[in-house]
């Protein structure tokens, strides 16, 4: 089985020496736990788009630095690109901007919260079945993001939320699983983030909560790539 990762964003160029790009991060990691995987890279933000949604079996699409609500060009035909896949029924993943560009794409609105930025582990209240978590009511993660969805599309139910995040994983059917967090994000590849954007992007508070929670908090990530896994598998 195909899948088609769009990648919207790339790791940092000072931390590309000890981590992979974030299509690499999926790529790899979701192979080890389903290796019928197979997985091709599209890099849309240099318009590099596949010529059809039958191009691949199904698709993921990775975080960014950009914002999902602009009007660039590649932005625009991605969103194209989306209706097109949940036209034909196609298996559908999103982190972060993937999963705000997915939301914005069907019909739902994005902006940059009031809130300001959601940075660290961040914990979530499970609304709905996770099948690798199936007696979890609450879900942590690593998560990175100054946007948020603000209204939901319509055909998307919400299983993941939180005081900070309303809308913070959406699902349909078998066909559209999104998350606002990064569950591909090690502990140690969210510190490097914090380490280089704190005092310039991020508050001396905002870095320094993300520290202690990186430092104490558990993540689930390994059971929620095995659910994407399992989810573009099926």
């Amino acid at each position: 089985m195909k899948i088609g990762i769009l990648a919207a964003g790339i790791t940092p160029d000072v931390l590309q020496a000890n981590y992979p790009s974030y299509a690499d991060m999926f790529a790899r990691q979701l192979t080890s736990i389903e290796p019928a995987l197979e997985f091709e890279i599209y890099d849309v933000r240099l318009n590099e788009f596949p010529q059809n949604s039958a191009s691949c079996d199904g698709w993921l699409i990775t975080g960014s630095k950009f914002n999902s609500y602009d009007d660039e060009p590649w932005i625009l035909r991605l969103c194209d690109f989306i209706r097109e896949i949940d036209s034909t029924q196609q298996t559908l993943v999103g982190i972060c901007f993937g999963h705000q560009i997915i939301a914005r794409a069907l019909g739902g609105t994005v902006t940059k919260s009031p809130a300001g930025w959601g940075v660290g582990v961040h914990h979530y209240q499970n609304l709905g079945k996770i099948p690798t978590l199936p007696d979890a009511t609450d879900i942590a993660f690593c998560a990175f993001h100054q946007d948020q969805v603000i209204e939901k599309p319509e055909k998307l139910d919400v299983f993941l939320t939180s005081d900070f995040c309303e809308f913070a994983g959406f699902i349909y059917q078998d066909r559209i699983l999104t998350f606002q967090g990064h569950p591909e994000f090690s502990k140690d590849y969210e510190s490097e983030l914090v380490e280089l954007y704190a005092d310039v992007t991020l508050s001396t508070e905002v870095a320094n909560k993300a520290r202690h929670t990186i430092k104490e908090e558990s993540i689930q990530n390994t059971q929620l790539m095995t659910w994407i896994a399992q989810f573009l598998k099926a």
